[in-house]
């Protein structure tokens, strides 16, 4: 494939070197898609994952190939010869290559800072995404203007049908890069394998570039990519990159179990998913709820229905996690009827290794599936006592569990005494998406109900605390409860919120969730955007 040393490149056939050129541009567009798309997963581990955080990602890559590509225009002036150009795209390819294995080890030296910073979740996520994958994607950008003006110039006489080609090549890679990152890449060897492979088919292609441009330069520049892949793979082993902090990555998340023991003082682990702490089990006592909201749902639940080895319960869980509440329930409760719909079979997995659960335990129906979803698909009867809502994970709320729709479907599937129940994380001073879901709720049952721990809402009203998990619950009748205190496990005081408050302190343009408008990051931004305290 070299090119002679005069420029023309009669060694190579023209259909050779025209299919070389849509190769290097179809990987180089599957590369810088594959990096978008594992992105989020590299990132969520510290910040999480919301409409934000894809926003921020999605414009840093799309500023990153813009700028790409009006610089390999320039670079791929009339005025530069091809050999020239092939080695200005073999430059591009090899600092792709490097930027790209460099983000693995500035993801570890910059999150700890910026984490610290005191900056809101937005600007940290902004500045990570863009200290991460702006260079990566400006370098890969350069490389589709420059290949385009390699293949034209085989067919300088009709440009139009050479330009679409190579437009179309670009994009079937882009295409081809999403759909691999997506649903095989991460899933087989996660986000980390992920980044080393699409480094090394960029160093690869600028190899490949290189030995076209002469024999010479191809020697300089793979001794170039040698030395500064060695030394960025050393700094990057240094940081400790290299080990991943999930057990697990899966088609949803990033997968973390963690020793409780010592905080509760006995033998108990922590379900991690992303950056939430999502559930913690005691493995003596299934009973013994740590979560502050699992354990209001339990005692609330005691409280208004009266359940209990006499009184079995049927509940519907919108999301598993550590199946802490369902273990709790099936455990003290065997003739429960308890329908758990958790999405990541993986999740599942690690609760049944590390956390305990017992998938075979009466009662207990696990369905890997979406909780919208398979609801839908169960009959109106039997109906439930209690759907538990506990999908959310922090700041990322799926916008379709939130809607009137749902609750609809929901409210067809309660018995008369029955109740929706839902954890929510929202501002402790202007808790506009509680406020939303409770004006959403309140189109479809009779009483809505917001709660929150005491000290929690002690903490808000200081100013210690500008985050607080609060529940919401919804039923065909009023509970009539307005304190409760927890009868069993750790002592815990929650109190009942006037929803009148909630919509008065949240504004009057908090709007009714559906389908076709659940803005729920905008009402979240309050929250998204303030400094943390």
């Amino acid at each position: 494939l070299a090119l002679p040393s005069g420029g023309s490149p009669a060694r190579c056939g023209p259909l050779l070197r025209q299919i070389f050129l849509a190769l290097t541009l179809l990987l180089g567009s599957a590369g810088g898609l594959v990096v978008e798309i594992v992105a989020g997963r590299l990132i969520a581990p510290y910040v999480g994952m919301s409409l934000y955080t894809w926003t921020a990602i999605i414009a840093v890559v799309l500023a990153g190939l813009s700028a790409g590509h009006w610089i390999g225009g320039r670079m791929a002036a009339a005025r530069v010869s091809d050999i020239g150009a092939m080695r200005r795209l073999s430059i591009a390819l090899a600092l792709a290559s490097v930027s790209s294995f460099a983000s693995l080890g500035l993801l570890r030296v910059l999150s700890g800072p910026l984490l610290g910073s005191g900056l809101g979740t937005v600007p940290v996520v902004i500045l990570l995404s863009t200290a991460l994958f702006l260079l990566p994607s400006l370098f890969v950008g350069i490389v589709a203007p420059i290949v385009t003006r390699l293949a034209v110039g085989l067919r300088p006489e009709d440009p139009g049908p050479v330009i679409g080609r190579m437009y179309a090549i670009g994009t079937l890679g882009s295409i081809a890069g999403t759909l691999a990152a997506g649903y095989l890449f991460i899933a087989w060897i996660g986000s980390t394998g992920t980044i080393v492979a699409v480094a090394t088919v960029y160093a690869v292609l600028a190899l490949l570039c290189a030995l076209q441009a002469g024999r010479g330069f191809a020697g300089r520049t793979g001794l170039g990519i040698a030395l500064l892949l060695g030394a960025v793979g050393a700094w990057t082993q240094a940081t400790g990159a290299f080990v991943s902090p999930c057990e697990r990555e899966s088609d949803y998340f990033c997968i973390r179990i963690d020793d409780f023991s010592a905080v509760s003082g006995r033998p108990s682990a922590l379900i991690v998913l992303d950056h939430l702490a999502h559930s913690i089990n005691d493995r003596d006592d299934p009973t013994l709820l740590f979560n502050p909201y699992i354990h209001f749902v339990d005692e609330y639940a005691r409280r208004r229905l009266a359940y209990g080895p006499g009184r079995p319960i049927s509940a519907f869980f919108v999301g598993g996690g550590g199946y802490t509440l369902p273990r709790a329930w099936a455990t003290e409760i065997p003739s429960a009827r308890l329908v758990v719909a958790e999405i990541d079979p993986a999740v599942t997995e690690a609760a049944r290794r590390h956390l305990w659960l017992d998938t075979d335990l009466p009662g207990l129906e696990i369905h890997h599936r979406d909780a919208r979803v398979l609801l839908q698909s169960l009959p109106a009867v039997p109906a439930f006592d209690v759907v538990f809502g506990d999908a959310f994970h922090d700041i990322s709320v799926p916008a379709h569990l939130v809607t009137r729709e749902f609750h609809r479907e929901i409210a067809r599937r309660l018995v008369g005494r029955g109740f929706y129940i839902v954890n929510a994380v929202d501002d402790g001073r202007r808790p506009r998406f509680v406020a939303a879901l409770a004006r959403t709720l309140a189109t479809d049952f009779a009483a809505v109900e917001v709660w929150a721990e005491a000290e929690a809402l002690s903490a808000a009203t200081a100013g210690t605390e500008s985050r607080i998990t609060y529940v919401v619950v919804a039923g065909h009748r009023d509970s009539g409860i307005d304190s409760l205190s927890a009868a069993r496990g750790l002592p815990r005081f929650w109190l009942r919120l006037p929803v009148d408050g909630v919509l008065r302190v949240a504004g009057d343009d908090v709007p009714v969730l559906t389908d076709d408008f659940a803005p729920v990051d905008r009402l979240m931004a309050t929250l998204l955007l303030a400094p943390e305290e």
